[in-house]
């Protein structure tokens, strides 16, 4: 089977979302499944909402920073990843 070359696009796209696949697994591992089975102590949103608020306090994070927050930017899209997840979920319900 030949070699397929990919493109410098291809190649960055890949690394990145590979990065991002890495983070979501090693949080997973270490947090455990917290953001799609929360443990609801005080909270009784769905998984979404809960999703969605954490995005809301990334985007605060990052337009009230005046430093640039790599941390920030790999989170949010984590959990832009894990909306997409949950949203599949609760609609396949």
């Amino acid at each position: 089977m030949p070699v397929r070359l990919i493109n410098d696009f291809e190649f960055d796209v890949t690394q990145v979302v590979e990065e991002v696949r890495d983070i979501l697994i090693a949080k997973n591992k270490a947090y455990g499944n917290s953001a799609l089975e929360p443990v609801r102590v005080f909270s009784t949103a769905d998984p979404v909402e809960q999703i969605r608020v954490r995005i809301d306090d990334k985007l605060s994070r990052l337009k009230s920073s005046a430093v640039d927050n790599e941390d920030t930017v790999l989170d949010l899209m984590g959990y832009l990843v894990l909306l997409r997840i949950a949203t599949r979920k609760q609609d396949s319900e």
